[in-house]
């Protein structure tokens, strides 16, 4: 039976139809069009779907929409705010930590949430938390230099 949930996303508050057995990553693609949520495994092996939940990374492809009731969620659509790209995505860009895109956004807000837990976090703590995070077509080299740029004081970039 469908039940009607209220969803934070983004900052919008949003109040939906769901059947219990909607996952977060089918609402945010099916029914509200954020589509920089990317379906991979939905299976929870490749974080292509990672989303924020209260500044958490979470699997949307393995969280139930009804669990997230309540909840704030950022999606990458969330992260710039007023036309600017947020500091990660801007570092991802600059340094070529992408390639066709595809698992930048999970990997860009599992980043996120390791840079609020750690304003400083080494390279080992970054490859070990980010490890879920797959990339089929580029290395992870690049995207663990993005994510290092955004934690070293302002011009001492290389």
């Amino acid at each position: 039976m469908k039940r009607i949930i209220e969803l934070n996303i983004n900052g919008d508050a949003y109040e939906l139809l769901v059947s219990p057995n909607h996952t977060l990553l089918e609402v945010l693609r099916d029914k509200l069009g954020l589509m920089g949520t990317k379906r991979g495994c939905d299976l929870g092996a490749c974080g292509a779907c990672t989303v924020l939940v209260d500044g958490e990374a979470y699997l949307s492809c393995l969280m139930l929409a009804v669990d997230a009731a309540g909840r704030k969620i950022t999606t990458i659509e969330g992260l710039a705010e007023g036309g600017d790209l947020h500091p990660l995505q801007r570092a991802f860009v600059d340094k070529g930590g992408l390639q066709c895109g595809f698992c930048t956004p999970g990997m860009i807000l599992t980043a996120k949430a390791i840079l609020d837990e750690e304003e400083h976090p080494t390279e080992a703590v970054i490859k070990k938390k980010m490890a879920g995070n797959l990339c089929r077509c580029t290395g992870y080299k690049k995207v663990v230099e993005a994510v290092m740029s955004v934690t070293e004081p302002a011009g001492k970039e290389g």
